[in-house]
């Protein structure tokens, strides 16, 4: 189905392969910057990502001025604005984010703060209001999850407010995404799990929610095809680089999808599960999108049975679209089990430590969260809070 109008944007240049990591100084080059911020983690530092990334640099004009590795797993306003005084102290002209989408989403509201010389990033949060263009801005991936090394979105915490922020724009795209397997390979077996499922996520939200076209479709229709076949090998045999590689190429296209199409109630849910509880992004989408798309089988219906060929290969397609569509959902269900048995990733928002006195708190959140306003069924508080006992 091809809508009446809709508009696509994608600016990044990817690099992508084996050694891609190689080419960031020529990359800085063609932008025109010469000293960068890395803007990293503990845990990235720790596996020794950072270290190779800073020997790229070895006998190149491109310099690093500064590294900024203290990015919690959920970024948030008190975090960017350290990050954004550490740029301007140190005369920095690009940022280079390296890490998983805490990191990236970092880099692109510290580069906000920075382009638009403020201290207030809530004056940004919404659609389209930025006014200038924005530092140079590489995006290095080392989970294969979030896709922000080519979205025009950045979610961080408020801690005022104790919600998350999001901010839309096509300034926020990166100029340069580079997906390096090398990057990758260091991933514990949960993290993987849980980073394959964001993405499933994003895939899926964005195949059946009401901004889909068809440059949309295609690259959410791949991405899910790629993290059926390679999700569960990249986590029992997190060495394998070719399964690294594809896993990090569905994250980018369904990265890439979602940041056109949008995403629905899945969302919505999973980003007030994270800020009332502290719900880690990924785990969060891996116990909602069973619900969130048994939710949307009225009224998505034969968008969903669409990728049951990928998720269920067995399912017969003479079987009608009410029941490929459900098989889709067993499909879903049946991935999460197994990546619980092999990583004891939660299936249920108890097992994650959500406490049941909060499924209210977080059900009138997820209102107000714009993800569900893109959902194929309007949401209401009882429907978000039912989709919540169901999940709990």
């Amino acid at each position: 189905m091809v809508p009446e109008y809709y508009e696509w944007f994608c600016p990044v240049k990817i690099l992508c392969g084996l050694k891609a990591l190689s080419n960031l100084p020529y990359e800085m080059d063609l932008l025109g910057a010469r000293k960068a911020m890395i803007v990293t983690d503990a845990g990235v530092v720790e596996a020794g990502l950072s270290a190779r990334l800073k020997r790229v640099f070895e006998g190149s004009p491109a310099t690093i001025g500064a590294v900024f590795d203290d990015v919690p797993p959920d970024s948030s306003v008190r975090v960017v604005n350290r990050a954004a005084r550490l740029f301007n102290d140190t005369g920095c002209d690009c940022f280079v984010a390296l890490g998983g989408g805490s990191c990236l989403d970092t880099a692109k509201c510290a580069n906000m703060m920075v382009t638009e010389g403020t201290d207030d990033l809530a004056r940004f949060q919404g659609v389209e209001r930025l006014n200038k263009r924005m530092k140079p801005f590489v995006a290095i991936p080392t989970t294969a999850g979030t896709g922000s090394e080519a979205t025009m979105i950045a979610i961080v915490y408020d801690e005022t407010t104790e919600t998350k922020m999001a901010f839309a724009s096509n300034r926020l795209f990166p100029d340069v995404a580079i997906l390096d397997p090398e990057m990758t390979v260091g991933m514990p077996p949960k993290l993987t799990a849980a980073t394959g499922m964001d993405a499933l996520t994003h895939a899926v939200e964005a195949y059946y929610c009401i901004q889909k076209n068809p440059v949309s479709d295609a690259f959410a229709i791949t991405a899910v095809k790629l993290i059926a076949e390679h999700l569960i090998p990249c986590v029992t045999d997190g060495k394998d680089r070719r399964h690294r590689l594809a896993m990090a190429n569905a994250s980018l296209l369904a990265g890439i999808s979602f940041s056109n199409s949008l995403v629905g109630v899945v969302h919505a849910l999973a980003h007030a599960c994270g800020s009332l509880c502290k719900i880690p992004h990924g785990v969060a989408n891996t116990i909602l999108l069973p619900v969130g798309m048994e939710h949307n089988l009225d009224k998505a219906g034969h968008f969903i049975a669409e990728m049951t060929p990928l998720l269920e290969p067995a399912v017969s397609h003479r079987a009608g679209a009410s029941h490929n569509a459900e098989a889709a959902v067993e499909a879903v269900c049946a991935l999460r089990e197994r990546l619980h048995e092999l990583t004891g990733i939660p299936l249920t928002l108890s097992d994650a430590g959500v406490p049941e006195d909060k499924l209210e708190a977080i059900a009138r959140a997820a209102l107000n969260d714009g993800s569900a306003v893109y959902n194929p069924e309007q949401i209401d508080y009882a429907d978000a809070l039912s989709l919540l006992r169901k999940a709990f």
